[in-house]
């Protein structure tokens, strides 16, 4: 095989790698069974507050550390050349996932891919955490049998993106076929609590929880701060 023809397959297949990464990780790190690492501490953030993303120092040291793991491996298998585009493949399609998942919360859709993109992780955020990890492509959940069907999202009206709601806040008219509003808008530490909660337990988000209690007036101050600790 051509020299070109072999890095650019070696770059090809190092990009499909990180979509099984990507996959991989979702599942059984970000919503596996346990919430204590610092990756699933923040992607269940995430999941509680969809406009919050990890800072960028922790992606770019999750871009160094991937590096020291794969590129060794792939040279020590492959030889430097080809490990190398390997590698460059992997790391670039890691880029991608964070710039595509991070517009896909922030701006419409454009195109048929943008739009399938988002209605399929929004289905992953609204319907079920534990399905639809894939956000670049939905192979891996096919192989592994956890896609989410295709139908209307039903996104908590206080969860809503910015893209999907005109500026008093109704479902704009071009997503009605892919998503619709449910629930209030109201936001206070009753929601946060629920949501903070649902998340870590891979539920998804109450459409519309309880509201907050409100500390009795005639409870002493002190009650008053432990009332409003335990929500």
């Amino acid at each position: 095989m051509p020299v070109p023809l072999a890095l650019g397959v070696a770059f090809a297949l190092g990009g499909a790698g990180w979509t099984l990464a990507e996959y991989l990780l979702h599942r059984f790190l970000f919503h596996g069974a346990s919430a204590k690492s610092l990756g699933a501490r923040e992607h269940r953030r995430h999941h509680a507050e969809v406009d919050y993303f990890a800072p960028w120092w922790q992606k770019a040291l999750a871009a160094l550390a991937t590096t020291g793991l794969v590129l060794p491996a792939a040279v020590a298998l492959c030889g430097a050349a080809i490990g190398l585009a390997f590698t460059a493949g992997f790391i670039a399609c890691y880029l991608a996932y964070e710039v595509l998942h991070r517009v896909a919360h922030t701006r419409p859709p454009r195109g048929a891919y943008g739009r399938w993109r988002r209605r399929n992780h929004f289905a992953h955020h609204f319907r079920d955490p534990r399905r639809a990890h894939g956000v670049t492509t939905p192979f891996w959940d096919a192989v592994f049998g956890t896609r989410l069907p295709a139908g209307v999202v039903r996104v908590p009206r206080r969860l809503a993106m910015p893209w999907l709601v005109d500026a008093d806040g109704a479902l704009r008219g071009a997503y009605a076929g892919d998503y619709e509003l449910v629930g209030s808008a109201r936001k206070d530490t009753g929601t946060r609590a629920a949501d903070a909660a649902a998340a870590v337990a891979n539920h998804r988000p109450a459409e519309d929880p309880p509201p907050a209690p409100t500390p009795s007036r005639c409870a002493s101050p002190a009650a008053r701060r432990a009332d409003i600790r335990r929500v």
